[in-house]
């Protein structure tokens, strides 16, 4: 099966890219999430949910600016260069995860202030939860577009081709490397004029009563 490169993205290196890549993020957005909810019901804007979830939404943010530095300059773009993408599928995913950073990134800019400063708490409350709606619906489509096959699109990678000769080998029974130079010997002593070796010469020969001598 072929793979997107958001997916080989995740199954290389394992498990620091799995963890830096998605695990981080994620429980860093989710936390934000689950802290937004908390803080719209219970209108508390101050103790430790408040500034776990200001906490959460700043550093997810910083977060996703050093992903999308990182994967812009050695992936997206190399790859665009090179003209290497598996199918629209392919776009799709990493398009996606890229993009699904960039609401995350606005939130920490609203809670350094350079953005939404006339608004006031509950307006700020409002963009942080549009911002975390638009991660997950974003982060969705990153993952379920990563883990399809490019091939259904049409694209034939290296992995999709089997060696020659591959699928006749599995018809064929394992035979030890002794005793294929034991049989290799025994065939070399036939052609040449040699007598098969016999599996009973160690034995004492046999009367014809069954008696040995």
């Amino acid at each position: 099966m072929n793979m997107t490169h958001y997916m080989e993205l995740l199954a290389v290196n394992q498990p620091w890219n799995l963890l830096i890549f998605m695990a981080i993020p994620i429980v860093l957005a989710e936390t934000l999430a689950i802290t937004e909810l908390y803080i719209l019901f219970t209108r508390k804007f101050d103790g430790f949910v408040y500034h776990l979830n200001r906490f959460a939404g700043t550093t997810v943010g910083l977060y996703f600016i050093g992903i999308i530095a990182y994967l812009m300059t050695t992936a997206v773009l190399p790859i665009t260069r090179s003209n290497e993408w598996r199918t629209a599928i392919d776009v799709i995913a990493v398009a996606s995860y890229l993009i699904g950073g960039l609401p995350l990134i606005w939130i920490a800019l609203q809670e350094f202030g350079f953005v939404n400063k006339t608004l006031d708490q509950m307006g700020k409350l409002k963009i942080h939860a549009i911002c975390v709606a638009l991660f997950l619906v974003f982060g969705h489509i990153a993952m379920i577009a990563g883990m399809l096959d490019p091939s259904l699109l049409g694209y034939k990678g290296a992995s999709s081709h089997q060696m020659g000769g591959a699928s006749s080998n599995d018809d064929h029974e394992f035979c030890h490397p002794e005793m294929h130079e034991e049989m290799k010997g025994a065939h070399q002593k036939m052609m040449n004029g040699g007598s098969m070796p016999n599996a009973n010469s160690n034995k004492k020969p046999m009367s014809s009563q069954g008696h040995t001598h």
